[in-house]
């Protein structure tokens, strides 16, 4: 009889799959550093993209989490109609492809957006979304939903039966209750943003604005592209991962614990519940901040629909394909690595959140340039990448469930003879259903929307949508642009739909 459950799964899966992270990962890394031209140094061009990339990450992360904290505090004192549909639909940038979001942020606040427009019958000069202030907006739209969400699990956390007791008392919630739990939940919401923020490759190159609003990876991507000077590329991905590297490794320092203790899960009224109006205020703020440049995507993406030229269906076809084989290699190397199991699966899980999808290309790029064109192996290579950046969000969600599955099934299913597939398709993936279904839908749907790697390798006959849309807004065909802006962002929604319900239906059986 199998003392633990592993030993009745083959290792060899696992293993595998482990030593394709580490090739994307650390391989890459290190074609990247063999490759890097130390003797030439850093110019003051790298320099100024080193600064500008840190100064907006953290002016971004310290101005999502700031606005972030009056949202989630209202949002967790008061009841209303539609609520829950909000809090659901601060999800939505996280799956939401960055370029559909910057095509509703520029219907807003664009040249002829709606600010604009506003701005123009007052009389006033029109602003400009382009540069360091546009880059900020643009994270801080993506990402105060995520500080949000965050923010409001540590405040729905605190048990209820602290409010009640601090009312009987007459003592400072404020105090006792809510700066403590925001003292354990900010500096690592602010960190992750932070990380985030600075691997935002698709932000910085719609709207930089010019040299001086030039990231790290913005400048890999130029000098690959455009000056094809590899030795200052592969440099330059150096400093990008050691940048991500020191970021994570504070992140997963400063990660606060629990300290308020077990209540009873009771849903208590709240005592401390004074200026309601204020409340009312900025959740009114947040909402239309949010889900204003959502409703612009669908509004001019109708029209601009009949005007796409027919290679942006051809593109989009291509997305579908990379996402489905995208998600298919996620969530197989995640199911090997959960039954695997392990230390060495925790750190290789973790691995991708330090590797910036430039990096990674980057330093696939070198490895590739010297046997085949770059653009013939684009899509695989997409492919294979966007499946390890996804891992760490996949294995979040499948371990955990396979991990239950042989504590509780493991020397049950030994003791009849169940193992290898017999074991993984009788017992397991029934029961992992519904987090392997959302996972799928998560990868694939960050699949659809990625606009890094195959920025690098692509030629025009292979491009994907977000890449033909890009192109398409480089042109100025805005409509256009508009129109499969529209449409990714359906096949992103749908893709992720679908798999998710796949793995909740007849869940029970």
């Amino acid at each position: 009889m199998a003392q633990r459950a592993f030993t009745i799964s083959p290792r060899w899966p696992g293993a595998l799959s482990g030593a394709l992270v580490l090739v994307l990962t650390l391989g890459t890394l290190a074609a990247v550093a063999l490759r890097a031209d130390w003797a030439s140094g850093l110019s003051p061009a790298d320099w100024a993209a080193i600064r500008f990339t840190v100064t907006q990450a953290f002016v971004s992360a310290f101005i999502s989490v700031l606005c972030a904290i009056p949202v989630a505090r209202a949002l967790a004192r008061r009841r209303f109609r539609g609520r829950q549909a909000l809090i659901t639909l601060l999800g939505a940038p996280f799956l939401l492809p960055v370029i559909v979001a910057i095509v509703g942020l520029l219907a807003v606040f664009g040249r002829g957006g709606i600010v604009n427009v506003f701005l123009g019958v007052l009389g006033f000069d029109p602003i400009s979304i382009y540069g360091f202030h546009g880059v900020v907006l643009a994270h801080v739209f993506f990402n105060l939903p995520l500080a949000v969400r965050f923010i409001l699990q540590g405040w729905l956390a605190i048990p209820a039966e602290r409010f009640r007791l601090a009312a009987s008392l007459g003592a400072p919630v404020g105090r006792l209750l809510e700066i403590p739990m925001l003292r354990a939940i900010v500096p690592s919401t602010f960190l992750v943003i932070f990380l985030i923020c600075l691997t935002s490759f698709a932000v910085a190159l719609t709207l930089g604005g010019g040299p001086k609003s030039t990231t790290v990876e913005l400048a890999i991507y130029q000098a690959l592209r455009f000056d094809f000077d590899l030795g200052r590329a592969a440099l330059l991905a150096c400093i990008q991962f050691g940048l991500c590297v020191v970021a994570a490794v504070f992140a997963w320092r400063v990660t606060g614990t629990d300290a308020m203790g077990a209540g009873f899960d009771r849903v208590v009224a709240r005592w401390d519940l004074k200026r309601p109006l204020l409340d009312y205020v900025v959740i009114s703020a947040a909402a239309p901040f949010l889900l204003v440049p959502l409703g612009m995507v669908v509004l001019r993406g109708l029209p601009g629909l009949l005007l796409m030229p027919g290679t942006v269906w051809i593109a989009a076809l291509r997305s579908i394909l990379v996402a489905i084989g995208s998600a298919t290699l996620c969530c197989a190397m995640s199911v090997a690595l959960g039954l695997w199991g392990g230390r060495a699966v925790a750190v290789i899980g973790v691995l991708p959140l330090a590797a910036s999808g430039l990096v990674v290309g980057t330093g696939a790029f070198l490895i590739v340039y010297p046997f085949v064109s770059p653009s013939d192996v684009a899509l695989i290579v997409t492919m294979l990448v966007n499946a390890t950046l996804a891992l760490p969000f996949v294995l979040r969600a499948i371990g955990p469930a396979i991990a239950a599955v042989q504590d509780d099934f493991g020397r049950l299913g030994a003791s009849v003879g169940l193992s290898g597939w017999s074991w993984l398709r009788i017992v397991v993936l029934p029961r992992i259903r519904r987090p392997l279904g959302f996972g799928a839908g998560l990868s694939a749907a960050l699949s659809m929307g990625d606009l890094g790697v195959i920025t690098l390798f692509a030629g025009k006959s292979e491009e994907t949508l977000p890449l033909a849309m890009y192109r398409l807004m480089g042109a100025y065909r805005v409509d256009a642009a508009a129109g499969a802006a529209l449409l990714l962002l359906a096949l992103s929604l749908l893709i992720f739909w679908i798999c998710d319900q796949g793995g909740r239906s007849d869940v029970d059986l």
